[in-house]
Protein backbone atom coordinates (compact mmCIF):
# COMPACT_ATOMS: atom_id res chain seq x y z
CA UNK A 1 0.00 0.00 0.00
CA UNK A 2 2.54 2.52 0.98
CA UNK A 3 4.60 1.94 -2.00
CA UNK A 4 1.82 2.29 -4.34
CA UNK A 5 0.87 6.13 -2.49
CA UNK A 6 4.31 6.55 -3.01
CA UNK A 7 4.28 5.62 -6.61
CA UNK A 8 0.81 7.60 -7.39
CA UNK A 9 2.86 11.02 -5.21
CA UNK A 10 5.43 10.78 -7.55
CA UNK A 11 3.46 10.39 -10.98
CA UNK A 12 1.40 13.51 -9.90
CA UNK A 13 4.06 15.43 -9.34
CA UNK A 14 5.62 13.83 -12.15
CA UNK A 15 2.52 15.62 -13.61
CA UNK A 16 2.87 18.93 -11.80
CA UNK A 17 6.59 19.05 -12.92
CA UNK A 18 5.55 18.66 -16.75
CA UNK A 19 2.83 21.39 -16.29
CA UNK A 20 5.15 23.39 -15.16
CA UNK A 21 7.92 22.93 -17.77
CA UNK A 22 4.91 23.46 -20.30
CA UNK A 23 3.85 27.02 -18.47
CA UNK A 24 7.48 28.38 -17.97
CA UNK A 25 8.73 27.08 -21.13
CA UNK A 26 5.67 29.01 -23.08
CA UNK A 27 6.70 32.43 -21.10
CA UNK A 28 10.53 31.88 -22.49
CA UNK A 29 9.73 30.83 -25.84
CA UNK A 30 6.33 32.71 -27.07
CA UNK A 31 7.42 36.77 -28.21
CA UNK A 32 5.01 39.49 -29.86
CA UNK A 33 5.35 41.78 -31.88
CA UNK A 34 3.30 45.24 -32.36
CA UNK A 35 2.87 48.09 -34.36
CA UNK A 36 2.53 51.76 -33.11
CA UNK A 37 2.13 55.11 -34.79
CA UNK A 38 6.19 56.18 -33.69
CA UNK A 39 7.37 52.01 -34.95
CA UNK A 40 7.37 48.25 -34.35
CA UNK A 41 8.53 46.94 -30.90
CA UNK A 42 8.79 42.69 -29.73
CA UNK A 43 7.84 41.94 -26.46
CA UNK A 44 9.02 38.90 -24.91
CA UNK A 45 9.55 37.66 -20.93
CA UNK A 46 12.82 36.36 -20.05
CA UNK A 47 12.40 33.97 -16.71
CA UNK A 48 15.42 33.14 -14.04
CA UNK A 49 16.99 37.04 -13.87
CA UNK A 50 15.77 39.74 -11.63
CA UNK A 51 12.89 41.10 -11.42
CA UNK A 52 13.26 43.72 -14.33
CA UNK A 53 11.33 46.09 -16.81
CA UNK A 54 13.89 46.04 -19.74
CA UNK A 55 13.70 48.57 -23.04
CA UNK A 56 16.46 47.35 -25.77
CA UNK A 57 17.28 49.12 -28.70
CA UNK A 58 19.34 46.17 -31.06
CA UNK A 59 20.19 48.87 -33.70
CA UNK A 60 22.93 50.63 -31.82
CA UNK A 61 23.16 47.51 -28.51
CA UNK A 62 21.62 49.17 -25.33
CA UNK A 63 19.28 50.08 -23.40
CA UNK A 64 17.20 51.16 -20.29
CA UNK A 65 16.54 48.14 -17.42
CA UNK A 66 14.22 49.65 -14.97
CA UNK A 67 12.78 47.59 -11.34
CA UNK A 68 9.28 47.17 -10.20
CA UNK A 69 8.94 43.37 -11.56
CA UNK A 70 8.53 41.25 -8.59
CA UNK A 71 8.57 37.79 -10.79
CA UNK A 72 12.19 36.81 -11.22
CA UNK A 73 11.60 37.19 -15.08
CA UNK A 74 12.70 40.40 -17.51
CA UNK A 75 9.81 41.64 -19.15
CA UNK A 76 11.69 43.03 -22.41
CA UNK A 77 10.57 45.37 -25.18
CA UNK A 78 13.19 45.55 -27.82
CA UNK A 79 12.54 48.78 -30.19
CA UNK A 80 12.56 46.84 -33.75
CA UNK A 81 12.19 49.68 -36.13
CA UNK A 82 11.07 53.38 -35.58
CA UNK A 83 9.29 55.89 -37.90
CA UNK A 84 10.89 58.25 -39.67
CA UNK A 85 8.39 61.13 -39.97
CA UNK A 86 8.46 60.56 -36.31
CA UNK A 87 11.81 60.99 -35.97
CA UNK A 88 11.89 64.08 -38.26
CA UNK A 89 8.88 65.40 -36.01
CA UNK A 90 10.91 65.30 -32.86
CA UNK A 91 14.39 66.60 -34.63
CA UNK A 92 11.93 69.64 -35.86
CA UNK A 93 11.18 70.21 -32.43
CA UNK A 94 7.73 69.28 -32.45
CA UNK A 95 6.03 67.85 -29.49
CA UNK A 96 5.05 64.60 -29.26
CA UNK A 97 1.39 62.66 -28.00
CA UNK A 98 2.62 61.25 -25.41
CA UNK A 99 -0.79 60.24 -24.04
CA UNK A 100 -1.81 58.95 -27.14
CA UNK A 101 1.43 56.80 -27.42
CA UNK A 102 0.68 55.51 -23.82
CA UNK A 103 -2.65 54.39 -24.95
CA UNK A 104 -1.04 52.81 -28.05
CA UNK A 105 1.48 50.99 -25.94
CA UNK A 106 -0.31 49.80 -22.97
CA UNK A 107 -2.50 48.05 -25.48
CA UNK A 108 0.37 46.41 -27.44
CA UNK A 109 1.78 45.45 -23.87
CA UNK A 110 -1.45 44.22 -22.79
CA UNK A 111 -2.99 42.45 -25.33
CA UNK A 112 0.69 40.66 -25.84
CA UNK A 113 0.37 39.72 -21.85
CA UNK A 114 -3.22 38.40 -22.18
CA UNK A 115 -2.19 36.03 -25.88
CA UNK A 116 0.76 34.93 -23.58
CA UNK A 117 -0.79 33.92 -20.49
CA UNK A 118 -3.28 32.09 -22.75
CA UNK A 119 -0.77 30.44 -24.52
CA UNK A 120 1.08 29.35 -21.32
CA UNK A 121 -2.38 27.60 -19.59
CA UNK A 122 -2.63 25.97 -23.12
CA UNK A 123 1.09 24.85 -23.13
CA UNK A 124 1.05 23.44 -19.56
CA UNK A 125 -2.26 21.78 -19.34
CA UNK A 126 -1.05 20.21 -22.68
CA UNK A 127 2.57 18.85 -21.70
CA UNK A 128 0.73 17.90 -17.77
CA UNK A 129 -2.28 16.46 -19.54
CA UNK A 130 -0.01 14.29 -21.79
CA UNK A 131 2.10 13.12 -18.58
CA UNK A 132 -1.04 12.10 -16.64
CA UNK A 133 -1.91 10.10 -19.44
CA UNK A 134 1.58 8.08 -20.07
CA UNK A 135 1.47 7.62 -15.92
CA UNK A 136 -2.06 6.64 -15.86
CA UNK A 137 -2.08 2.89 -14.24
CA UNK A 138 -2.82 0.31 -11.73
CA UNK A 139 -0.71 1.94 -9.03
CA UNK A 140 -0.71 5.96 -10.94
CA UNK A 141 -3.31 8.66 -10.49
CA UNK A 142 -6.61 8.47 -12.08
CA UNK A 143 -6.37 10.04 -15.57
CA UNK A 144 -9.00 12.88 -14.15
CA UNK A 145 -6.83 13.39 -10.89
CA UNK A 146 -3.99 14.01 -13.63
CA UNK A 147 -5.53 16.28 -15.51
CA UNK A 148 -7.41 18.52 -12.68
CA UNK A 149 -3.78 18.82 -11.49
CA UNK A 150 -2.01 19.83 -14.59
CA UNK A 151 -4.91 22.75 -15.00
CA UNK A 152 -4.09 23.46 -11.83
CA UNK A 153 -0.63 23.95 -11.80
CA UNK A 154 -1.12 25.70 -15.11
CA UNK A 155 -3.50 28.15 -13.72
CA UNK A 156 -1.05 28.76 -10.73
CA UNK A 157 1.86 29.59 -13.02
CA UNK A 158 -0.61 32.00 -14.98
CA UNK A 159 -2.10 34.05 -12.01
CA UNK A 160 1.38 33.98 -10.55
CA UNK A 161 2.29 35.35 -13.84
CA UNK A 162 -0.55 38.12 -14.19
CA UNK A 163 0.04 39.70 -10.42
CA UNK A 164 3.79 39.51 -10.55
CA UNK A 165 5.21 40.28 -13.90
CA UNK A 166 3.63 43.74 -14.20
CA UNK A 167 5.99 46.47 -13.09
CA UNK A 168 4.21 47.65 -9.70
CA UNK A 169 4.60 51.40 -8.58
CA UNK A 170 6.57 54.73 -9.85
CA UNK A 171 9.56 53.70 -12.15
CA UNK A 172 12.36 56.08 -11.85
CA UNK A 173 16.39 56.23 -12.19
CA UNK A 174 16.69 53.63 -15.04
CA UNK A 175 20.26 51.59 -15.44
CA UNK A 176 21.62 52.21 -18.97
CA UNK A 177 23.16 49.16 -20.36
CA UNK A 178 25.21 47.81 -23.02
CA UNK A 179 27.58 45.44 -24.58
CA UNK A 180 30.63 47.23 -26.38
CA UNK A 181 31.91 49.84 -25.31
CA UNK A 182 29.73 52.88 -26.66
CA UNK A 183 27.73 53.75 -23.71
CA UNK A 184 28.92 56.77 -22.55
CA UNK A 185 28.42 57.87 -26.19
CA UNK A 186 24.08 56.47 -25.35
CA UNK A 187 24.13 57.92 -22.70
CA UNK A 188 24.80 61.48 -24.62
CA UNK A 189 22.34 60.92 -27.49
CA UNK A 190 19.73 59.85 -24.92
CA UNK A 191 20.03 63.60 -23.30
CA UNK A 192 20.11 65.40 -26.81
CA UNK A 193 16.81 64.57 -27.65
CA UNK A 194 15.18 67.53 -28.38
CA UNK A 195 12.51 68.35 -24.84
CA UNK A 196 9.11 69.01 -25.02
CA UNK A 197 7.37 72.22 -24.24
CA UNK A 198 5.22 69.79 -21.87
CA UNK A 199 6.79 68.04 -18.97
CA UNK A 200 6.05 64.51 -18.66
CA UNK A 201 3.28 63.08 -15.99
CA UNK A 202 5.50 62.37 -13.12
CA UNK A 203 2.42 59.44 -12.80
CA UNK A 204 3.23 57.72 -16.30
CA UNK A 205 1.90 54.15 -16.73
CA UNK A 206 5.02 51.91 -15.23
CA UNK A 207 4.71 49.75 -18.45
CA UNK A 208 5.09 52.67 -20.78
CA UNK A 209 7.57 55.04 -18.92
CA UNK A 210 10.88 53.57 -19.74
CA UNK A 211 9.62 53.43 -24.02
CA UNK A 212 8.09 57.57 -23.19
CA UNK A 213 11.24 58.87 -21.82
CA UNK A 214 13.55 57.71 -24.77
CA UNK A 215 11.07 59.52 -26.67
CA UNK A 216 10.49 63.20 -24.74
CA UNK A 217 12.42 64.04 -21.49
CA UNK A 218 10.86 66.16 -18.76
CA UNK A 219 10.90 69.37 -19.64
CA UNK A 220 11.89 71.17 -16.38
CA UNK A 221 15.13 69.24 -16.36
CA UNK A 222 18.02 71.62 -17.82
CA UNK A 223 19.43 69.99 -20.91
CA UNK A 224 22.77 68.65 -20.66
CA UNK A 225 23.38 68.95 -24.07
CA UNK A 226 27.26 70.94 -24.77
CA UNK A 227 27.60 71.03 -20.76
CA UNK A 228 31.06 70.75 -19.77
CA UNK A 229 32.14 67.28 -18.48
CA UNK A 230 34.99 65.84 -16.55
CA UNK A 231 36.28 62.02 -15.85
CA UNK A 232 36.37 60.46 -11.99
CA UNK A 233 38.48 57.33 -11.96
CA UNK A 234 40.85 56.21 -8.62
CA UNK A 235 42.21 52.68 -7.77
CA UNK A 236 44.04 50.51 -10.62
CA UNK A 237 46.27 48.73 -8.74
CA UNK A 238 48.22 48.22 -11.89
CA UNK A 239 45.49 46.74 -13.57
CA UNK A 240 46.65 48.34 -16.94
CA UNK A 241 44.44 45.88 -18.88
CA UNK A 242 41.45 48.79 -17.81
CA UNK A 243 43.33 51.64 -19.38
CA UNK A 244 41.62 51.38 -22.65
CA UNK A 245 38.18 51.70 -21.58
CA UNK A 246 40.12 55.05 -19.67
CA UNK A 247 41.16 56.20 -22.39
CA UNK A 248 37.68 55.85 -24.41
CA UNK A 249 35.71 57.41 -21.86
CA UNK A 250 38.09 60.46 -20.94
CA UNK A 251 38.86 61.27 -24.49
CA UNK A 252 39.26 64.72 -24.78
CA UNK A 253 37.84 65.27 -21.62
CA UNK A 254 39.51 66.43 -17.78
CA UNK A 255 40.22 63.47 -16.27
CA UNK A 256 40.62 63.55 -12.44
CA UNK A 257 42.57 60.42 -11.03
CA UNK A 258 41.73 60.05 -7.22
CA UNK A 259 44.91 57.65 -6.12
CA UNK A 260 46.10 54.55 -5.76
CA UNK A 261 47.55 53.73 -9.34
CA UNK A 262 50.06 51.70 -8.47
CA UNK A 263 49.93 48.82 -5.55
CA UNK A 264 53.35 50.10 -4.10
CA UNK A 265 54.13 52.84 -6.20
CA UNK A 266 57.94 51.41 -6.91
CA UNK A 267 59.57 52.64 -10.23
CA UNK A 268 58.96 49.58 -12.29
CA UNK A 269 54.96 50.24 -11.24
CA UNK A 270 55.36 53.70 -11.94
CA UNK A 271 56.74 52.74 -15.60
CA UNK A 272 53.56 50.72 -16.13
CA UNK A 273 50.81 53.61 -15.36
CA UNK A 274 53.07 56.18 -16.70
CA UNK A 275 50.59 56.71 -19.89
CA UNK A 276 47.91 57.89 -17.42
CA UNK A 277 49.70 61.26 -17.45
CA UNK A 278 48.25 61.81 -21.31
CA UNK A 279 45.14 60.53 -21.39
CA UNK A 280 43.20 63.47 -19.89
CA UNK A 281 42.99 66.85 -21.29
CA UNK A 282 44.44 67.35 -18.68
CA UNK A 283 45.19 64.50 -16.12
CA UNK A 284 45.20 65.22 -12.67
CA UNK A 285 46.23 63.30 -9.94
CA UNK A 286 46.39 62.59 -6.00
CA UNK A 287 48.52 60.65 -4.40
CA UNK A 288 46.96 57.50 -2.48
CA UNK A 289 48.04 55.07 0.16
CA UNK A 290 49.41 52.58 -2.46
CA UNK A 291 51.57 55.44 -4.06
CA UNK A 292 54.67 56.80 -4.01
CA UNK A 293 56.61 60.22 -3.57
CA UNK A 294 58.91 58.07 -6.43
CA UNK A 295 55.87 57.36 -8.80
CA UNK A 296 54.43 61.09 -8.06
CA UNK A 297 57.32 62.71 -9.33
CA UNK A 298 57.31 60.76 -12.52
CA UNK A 299 53.90 61.80 -13.23
CA UNK A 300 54.79 65.33 -13.12
CA UNK A 301 57.59 64.96 -15.38
CA UNK A 302 55.39 62.92 -17.56
CA UNK A 303 52.73 65.86 -18.12
CA UNK A 304 50.01 65.06 -15.21
CA UNK A 305 48.71 67.87 -13.03
CA UNK A 306 49.58 66.08 -9.38
CA UNK A 307 48.12 68.10 -6.92
CA UNK A 308 49.56 68.30 -2.82
CA UNK A 309 47.99 70.08 0.18
CA UNK A 310 51.13 71.71 -0.41
CA UNK A 311 50.49 72.84 -4.00
CA UNK A 312 50.86 71.63 -7.36
CA UNK A 313 54.13 69.16 -7.01
CA UNK A 314 56.42 70.69 -10.20
CA UNK A 315 58.39 68.09 -12.22
CA UNK A 316 61.74 69.93 -10.55
CA UNK A 317 60.47 69.21 -6.98
CA UNK A 318 58.99 72.54 -5.91
CA UNK A 319 55.46 73.71 -5.14
CA UNK A 320 53.26 75.33 -7.08
CA UNK A 321 49.88 77.15 -6.42
CA UNK A 322 47.70 75.20 -4.25
CA UNK A 323 44.67 76.00 -6.11
CA UNK A 324 45.09 75.53 -10.12
CA UNK A 325 41.89 76.11 -12.83
CA UNK A 326 40.60 72.75 -14.69
CA UNK A 327 37.52 72.41 -16.98
CA UNK A 328 36.86 76.14 -15.72
CA UNK A 329 36.62 75.04 -12.13
CA UNK A 330 39.16 75.76 -8.90
CA UNK A 331 40.52 72.47 -7.77
CA UNK A 332 42.43 71.54 -5.05
CA UNK A 333 44.02 68.25 -4.08
CA UNK A 334 45.43 66.60 -1.03
CA UNK A 335 48.05 63.68 -0.60
CA UNK A 336 47.21 61.24 1.04
CA UNK A 337 49.00 61.27 4.29
CA UNK A 338 50.08 57.05 4.40
CA UNK A 339 52.05 57.88 0.78
CA UNK A 340 54.28 55.23 0.28
CA UNK A 341 58.46 56.92 0.85
CA UNK A 342 61.62 55.70 -1.66
CA UNK A 343 63.29 56.09 1.50
CA UNK A 344 61.17 53.64 3.32
CA UNK A 345 61.56 51.01 0.87
CA UNK A 346 58.00 51.66 -0.21
CA UNK A 347 56.66 50.51 3.20
CA UNK A 348 52.98 50.14 3.87
CA UNK A 349 52.40 53.34 6.33
CA UNK A 350 48.40 52.92 6.34
CA UNK A 351 47.76 53.11 9.82
CA UNK A 352 44.07 53.62 11.03
CA UNK A 353 45.34 54.80 14.31
CA UNK A 354 46.80 58.10 12.17
CA UNK A 355 43.41 58.67 11.17
CA UNK A 356 42.15 61.48 13.72
CA UNK A 357 45.31 63.64 13.51
CA UNK A 358 44.54 63.42 9.21
CA UNK A 359 41.39 64.24 9.73
CA UNK A 360 42.68 67.91 11.83
CA UNK A 361 45.13 68.66 9.23
CA UNK A 362 43.17 67.93 6.54
CA UNK A 363 40.35 70.67 8.48
CA UNK A 364 42.24 73.15 8.84
CA UNK A 365 43.54 72.79 5.27
CA UNK A 366 40.19 72.74 4.04
CA UNK A 367 39.24 75.83 6.18
CA UNK A 368 42.30 78.06 4.27
CA UNK A 369 41.26 77.38 1.22
CA UNK A 370 37.03 77.54 1.97
CA UNK A 371 35.37 79.86 -0.79
CA UNK A 372 38.02 79.79 -3.15
CA UNK A 373 37.94 76.02 -4.75
CA UNK A 374 35.04 74.56 -6.66
CA UNK A 375 36.17 71.13 -6.46
CA UNK A 376 38.70 69.18 -3.64
CA UNK A 377 40.04 65.71 -4.48
CA UNK A 378 41.12 63.29 -1.76
CA UNK A 379 41.77 59.58 -2.08
CA UNK A 380 40.61 58.66 1.36
CA UNK A 381 36.91 59.31 2.25
CA UNK A 382 37.78 59.11 6.24
CA UNK A 383 40.55 61.56 5.86
CA UNK A 384 37.64 64.20 4.70
CA UNK A 385 35.19 62.86 7.39
CA UNK A 386 35.77 65.72 9.93
CA UNK A 387 35.43 68.41 6.93
CA UNK A 388 32.66 66.56 5.45
CA UNK A 389 31.04 65.76 8.50
CA UNK A 390 30.64 70.02 9.43
CA UNK A 391 30.04 71.00 5.88
CA UNK A 392 26.63 68.85 5.90
CA UNK A 393 25.67 70.47 9.40
CA UNK A 394 26.85 74.15 7.96
CA UNK A 395 26.71 74.51 4.50
CA UNK A 396 28.76 76.12 2.57
CA UNK A 397 28.15 79.64 0.77
CA UNK A 398 28.65 77.98 -2.94
CA UNK A 399 28.80 74.27 -4.35
CA UNK A 400 31.85 72.29 -3.09
CA UNK A 401 32.42 68.48 -4.62
CA UNK A 402 34.88 66.13 -2.95
CA UNK A 403 36.05 63.41 -5.16
CA UNK A 404 37.23 60.86 -2.84
CA UNK A 405 38.27 57.02 -3.71
CA UNK A 406 39.59 54.32 -2.04
CA UNK A 407 36.50 52.06 -0.85
CA UNK A 408 36.38 50.41 -4.08
CA UNK A 409 32.89 50.92 -4.07
CA UNK A 410 30.93 53.95 -6.27
CA UNK A 411 29.58 56.18 -3.62
CA UNK A 412 27.21 60.09 -4.45
CA UNK A 413 25.90 61.79 -1.66
CA UNK A 414 24.51 65.54 -2.93
CA UNK A 415 23.74 67.77 0.31
CA UNK A 416 22.68 71.90 -0.08
CA UNK A 417 25.80 72.82 -2.16
CA UNK A 418 27.86 70.28 -1.28
CA UNK A 419 28.50 66.87 -3.41
CA UNK A 420 30.61 63.84 -2.35
CA UNK A 421 31.35 61.40 -5.40
CA UNK A 422 33.30 58.11 -5.59
CA UNK A 423 33.65 56.00 -8.64
CA UNK A 424 35.01 53.30 -7.18
CA UNK A 425 37.88 50.95 -8.57
CA UNK A 426 38.96 51.25 -11.90
CA UNK A 427 41.11 48.32 -11.87
CA UNK A 428 38.63 45.95 -10.78
CA UNK A 429 40.40 45.03 -7.54
CA UNK A 430 43.68 45.12 -9.20
CA UNK A 431 46.18 42.48 -10.39
CA UNK A 432 47.26 41.07 -7.28
CA UNK A 433 43.55 40.65 -6.07
CA UNK A 434 40.99 40.69 -9.14
CA UNK A 435 39.90 37.23 -8.70
CA UNK A 436 39.28 37.37 -4.91
CA UNK A 437 37.70 40.87 -4.63
CA UNK A 438 35.29 40.53 -7.68
CA UNK A 439 34.54 44.58 -8.43
CA UNK A 440 33.60 45.81 -11.33
CA UNK A 441 35.49 48.11 -13.81
CA UNK A 442 34.19 51.23 -12.54
CA UNK A 443 34.64 55.42 -13.33
CA UNK A 444 31.90 58.09 -13.21
CA UNK A 445 31.71 60.92 -15.45
CA UNK A 446 30.25 64.56 -13.99
CA UNK A 447 28.77 67.10 -16.06
CA UNK A 448 28.33 70.35 -14.51
CA UNK A 449 27.71 74.16 -15.82
CA UNK A 450 30.04 76.89 -14.84
CA UNK A 451 28.01 80.19 -15.19
CA UNK A 452 26.23 82.06 -13.15
CA UNK A 453 28.11 79.79 -10.48
CA UNK A 454 29.86 76.65 -10.95
CA UNK A 455 26.93 73.72 -10.18
CA UNK A 456 27.41 69.65 -11.01
CA UNK A 457 24.38 69.00 -12.79
CA UNK A 458 24.59 65.21 -13.37
CA UNK A 459 26.86 61.91 -12.87
CA UNK A 460 27.13 59.19 -15.11
CA UNK A 461 28.41 55.71 -12.76
CA UNK A 462 29.45 53.48 -15.78
CA UNK A 463 30.45 49.91 -14.39
CA UNK A 464 32.35 47.25 -16.82
CA UNK A 465 32.14 43.55 -16.14
CA UNK A 466 35.98 42.43 -16.22
CA UNK A 467 35.16 39.09 -17.46
CA UNK A 468 32.38 40.00 -20.66
CA UNK A 469 33.10 43.38 -21.27
CA UNK A 470 29.80 44.60 -20.85
CA UNK A 471 28.80 47.40 -19.65
CA UNK A 472 26.18 49.86 -17.79
CA UNK A 473 25.41 53.26 -16.13
CA UNK A 474 23.11 55.46 -14.23
CA UNK A 475 22.82 58.87 -14.62
CA UNK A 476 21.49 60.65 -11.71
CA UNK A 477 20.31 64.21 -11.71
CA UNK A 478 22.14 66.06 -8.75
CA UNK A 479 20.98 69.78 -9.77
CA UNK A 480 17.69 68.69 -8.49
CA UNK A 481 18.96 67.21 -5.73
CA UNK A 482 21.29 69.89 -4.71
CA UNK A 483 18.47 72.02 -5.05
CA UNK A 484 15.59 70.04 -3.33
CA UNK A 485 17.86 69.65 -0.20
CA UNK A 486 18.51 73.57 -0.30
CA UNK A 487 14.73 74.34 -0.20
CA UNK A 488 14.38 71.60 2.99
Amino acid sequence: MRVRRLRRTLALLLVVAAALLGSVGALALVDGHRTLSAGTISIGVSPGHHGALDLYVPLVDWGARFGGVRLPARLSIEVRSVDRDAVQRIARGHDVDVQALRHEAVGAIGSYLRWLLVVAFVAGCALGGLTALAVRGHSGPRVRTGLLTAAGTSLTVVALTALLLPPKGRLADPTYYAHGPDLPRALDALQSLRRSRTALDQELNAQLVGLARLVVAPGRQATLTGRPRLVLASDLHNNVLALPALERAARGLPLVFAGDLTDRGTPLEAGLVRRIARIGRPTVVVSGNHDSDTLMSDLAAAGAIVLTQHGRLLPDGRYGPPIVRVGGLRMAGYQDPFQRQATQNYDDRFHTGLTIAAQEDFRRWFESLEGRVDVVVVHEPQVAATALAELRRDPPARPVVILDAHTHRPFLQADPNLLELNAGTLGAGGTGNLTDERSPVSLAVLTYRLAPTPLPLAVDQVSIDPGNGSSSARRLRVDEALRRSSRS
